[in-house]
């Protein structure tokens, strides 16, 4: 009896001390030398997130303006790759006559002297607009972009032949099948090396048509990414990676991090072995994944030395510490 017992804590030690090796990251190599920045919508202005609804008119609770930058712009995104961004994300739209104009909002009323959605206007309509016509820090007692946004919104042609050279992630703001083929077939168009350069998230089933015909490019979805972090939570003690973690986007909120199996070296090797790119973004309160690692002390909840990369809202904020 006693033999059988000693062979059982045998066993559950060695069990352990196996779990223990296989995934601490003091016994792994540091993974890269700082995390990549990924600006989401460039240098733009923030807003506070508490109470947010989907329907929320975000540009009529911005803080009090720092610089003049407007999100999803030419010069919001040239002013974020000169703050230190790795990557800049940005949003789509196909118009009514087949165009993609990068602009955040379903509806026009709430950014632009606009009405009705993006969806329905050309391109031509809605570079017409002015889309600083309804940010406000103050409730509507001024508005400091009005007039000064006219013809800003650009169009996707324009932002992929201003930056050729550099690295983005599109969000298709759209849940359509048609709308991932259109965009697939205009992104086949591209250098091999410039295409090899884009990343993909958005509209589950506009981003998984987009997939289907352009494998070769990252991508997230909402369900691949949530199958991802609870298959690996069942398995990464083992060292297996699921594949719904192949070859894809993962998005870490720095507060779940230390959940998950290796973090923070063992899991980033893991996952670049299989092909897949990890940021982590804010924490996470139940308020969506559009929150990022936007304050010093959200940016030190990071593992020193952490190689990944780092999703914010306030590039001008957090690239200066990743430079340090």
């Amino acid at each position: 009896m006693r033999r059988m017992v000693r062979l059982g804590l045998f066993t559950v030690l060695a069990f352990a001390a196996f779990v223990y090796l296989n995934n601490t990251s003091f016994l792994a190599t540091r993974h890269g030398e700082k995390p990549l920045v990924l600006a989401h919508r460039g240098l733009h202005q923030t807003f506070p997130t508490e109470g947010l609804a989907g329907d929320t008119c975000t540009a009529t609770r911005i803080f009090p303006p720092e610089h003049a930058y407007l999100e999803n712009t030419l010069d919001s995104m040239r002013a974020a790759f000169a703050s230190g961004a790795d990557i800049v994300e940005f949003d789509v739209h196909r118009t009514a006559d087949g165009h993609f104009a990068v602009f955040h909002d379903w509806a026009l009323d709430c950014r632009t002297d606009g009405k009705g959605t993006t969806h329905e206007r050309t391109l031509a309509d809605l570079k017409a607009l002015d889309i600083g016509y309804g940010y406000t820090a103050d409730g509507g007692r001024s508005f400091p972009f009005r007039g000064k946004g006219v013809g800003l919104m650009p169009s996707l042609d324009e932002v992929l032949a201003a930056f050729p050279g550099k690295r983005f992630l599109i969000d298709i703001k759209n849940n359509d099948v048609e709308v991932g083929k259109a965009l697939a077939e205009r992104l086949s168009r591209l250098p091999a090396d410039q295409r090899s350069r884009l990343m993909i998230h958005g509209g589950e089933r506009a981003v998984a048509a987009l997939q289907t015909r352009l494998p070769e490019l990252l991508a997230v979805r909402r369900s691949s990414l949530k199958a991802c972090l609870l298959r690996y939570l069942a398995l990464g003690w083992s060292g297996i990676v699921p594949a719904a973690c192949r070859h894809g986007l993962i998005l870490v909120p720095v507060n779940y991090g230390r959940w998950l199996w290796g973090w923070p070296d063992r899991f980033l090797s893991r996952m670049q072995t299989v092909g897949s790119l990890v940021f982590v973004l804010g924490p996470w309160e139940g308020e969506g994944f559009s929150r990022g690692v936007d304050n010093p002390e959200e940016f030190r909840r990071l593992p020193m030395g952490f190689g990944g990369g780092v999703w914010t809202n306030r590039v001008d904020r957090i690239a200066p510490l990743v430079a340090r």
